[in-house]
């Protein structure tokens, strides 16, 4: 496996307050320059045979206002899709409130691509509970294997990959980060760091880590 904490190191995190649904919200920023025109980085997060390859089977009516679905995970409603350079759609799963995930592509050069991930959530117990690593931890781990899918090199995925003796560490590395992100946010220290921790041992319970 590669060096996953150099891999997170080398994006940037933050956190804003934001509305959602008319009511006060937290945006989980995530930026990452890629090793692709932007072209090839929107395909690798559009077409469903290439984001199955690095993030979950998609499918659905892909299309602005069409509904989507990933395998055992989020479904939700394409909003704003304006290739190569936008998209934004609802996020929903479970019971959970729905939320908003937006992707934003600039150009970087003629081979690069700076790709900005924003998921907007609701100011609700899991946000008091776990700060933004409520869902900063997956979206880290899929931007690294986004990153390296896009060069040719398909990380393992699924149980394979979680089963590594070294994901509790990149865990609790992403949570870290994330807490960083949040206290630079507005948080408090002690909120960040206790929100920091609780998720370091969500995703990372002794010493194993939490399939997401």
């Amino acid at each position: 496996m590669h060096d996953l904490i150099a891999e997170l190191d080398r994006a940037r995190r933050a956190v804003h307050g934001a509305d959602l649904h008319n009511a006060p919200g937290h945006v989980v920023e995530l930026r990452r320059r890629l090793r692709a025109p932007v072209a090839e980085a929107w395909e690798a997060c559009t077409a469903p045979g290439r984001v199955g390859r690095w993030f979950l089977p998609l499918g659905g009516d892909l299309r602005l206002g069409g509904h989507f679905q990933l395998e055992g995970n989020a479904g939700g409603t394409i909003t704003v899709c304006e290739p190569p350079r936008r998209l934004q759609l609802t996020w929903e799963f479970g019971d959970a409130e729905p939320s908003s995930v937006a992707l934003e592509l600039t150009s970087a050069g003629d081979d690069a691509t700076e790709v900005v991930l924003r998921h907007t959530v609701p100011n609700d117990d899991a946000w008091t509970q776990y700060g933004p690593g409520a869902v900063g931890v997956a979206w880290d781990l899929h931007m690294v294997a986004l990153a390296n899918f896009v060069v040719g090199n398909d990380l393992p995925k699924g149980e394979e990959f979680m089963a590594d003796p070294r994901m509790p560490d990149v865990m609790r590395h992403s949570a870290a980060l994330r807490g960083v992100a949040h206290e630079a946010g507005g948080a408090s220290a002690e909120a960040a760091r206790d929100a920091a921790a609780r998720s370091s041992a969500f995703y990372a319970p002794q010493g194993q880590p939490k399939p997401t």
